[in-house]
């Protein structure tokens, strides 16, 4: 059962409809990765925040580590994330976070971190040493990093963008009249410039928005038309979904056949990758964005 706002602005409890239902994680790969992380309490946001894509992620060689510690400084309407006054910065984290990859394997692996407006460089030495002591350990493993917008301090993307990953994302999440409502203290300009230095400074970008907070199709399209226009290679497109009542409810399931227009559209503006479906969430199919685009 799922919160969702009804027409008359209350909210009720419904079934999820069935495309959003999951299948249990199963494979040998899977299996051995989920043996690793029990073994080693590894810690990935792949479990931690229940993603449905896990054991098709993890069998494919594919994890997701949140780095900078668990509590974020802003309160984001969408987001579980504990939000309040972190810790210090864990210097010996970028050494753990290098560790579990080697230990579990990953082919690919994609680092996101909790926003952190408390710190003058916003963590992004973290970020870059992160990066440095994967690649000392796993050299073969490719690396996704999904970033926060450093509050607009350009001097610290560029710390990010020194050490080069393979992909640099950066979640718009949502469109330009609900950003405010979703994303408190974030700026939808603001994150299209990211994307837009991101560019110039030779990375591959990536971007994800949420639907079904109330957005209309045509704010959709004009997100999609807003992320091309400051070059974004990468677009994933998934359904919302409330994490715990005290979060923003959904407004509505969007259903597998407009999440497929969506994916026709934003092939036609010139994405080079889109994925788009219900299920889809920021690092799906993630391995893949780097193989095909090297292919392309």
């Amino acid at each position: 059962m799922t919160e969702v706002l009804a027409e008359d602005g209350e909210k009720v409890r419904i079934k999820k409809p069935k495309w959003l239902r999951v299948k249990l994680p199963t494979g040998e790969n899977y299996r051995k990765v989920r043996s690793l992380v029990d073994e080693h309490k590894l810690h990935t946001i792949c479990e931690s925040g229940s993603c449905p894509n896990m054991g098709e992620c993890w069998g494919e060689g594919t994890a997701t580590f949140m780095i900078l510690g668990n509590i974020c400084t802003r309160s984001c309407g969408f987001c579980a994330v504990q939000t309040g006054r972190p810790d210090a910065v864990d210097e010996f984290e970028p050494g753990r976070v290098a560790n579990s990859v080697k230990l579990m394997g990953v082919k690919h692996a994609v680092l996101t971190s909790v926003d952190r407006d408390d710190l003058a460089d916003g963590g992004a030495n973290i970020w870059a040493q992160t990066v440095r002591a994967i690649r000392h350990q796993s050299p073969g493993t490719t690396l996704e990093t999904l970033i926060p917008d450093f509050a607009g301090k350009w001097e610290n993307l560029k710390i990010v963008t020194d050490v080069a990953p393979e992909i640099v994302s950066h979640n718009l999440e949502t469109v330009r009249r609900l950003t405010k409502q979703v994303r408190i203290q974030a700026k939808y300009d603001r994150s299209l410039e990211v994307l837009f230095r991101l560019k110039k400074a030779g990375m591959r970008t990536k971007s994800g928005v949420m639907l079904g907070l109330g957005e209309t199709d045509e704010e959709v399209i004009e997100t999609m038309q807003d992320l091309r226009s400051v070059g974004c290679d990468i677009l994933t497109l998934g359904q919302y979904l409330q994490p715990t009542p005290k979060h923003l409810p959904v407004a509505e399931f969007v259903t597998p056949e407009r999440f497929q227009k969506y994916f026709d559209l934003g092939m036609e503006m010139g994405f080079r990758y889109v994925e788009s479906g219900p299920l889809v969430r920021s690092s799906y199919h993630a391995e893949k964005h780097i193989f095909d685009l090297d292919e392309k």
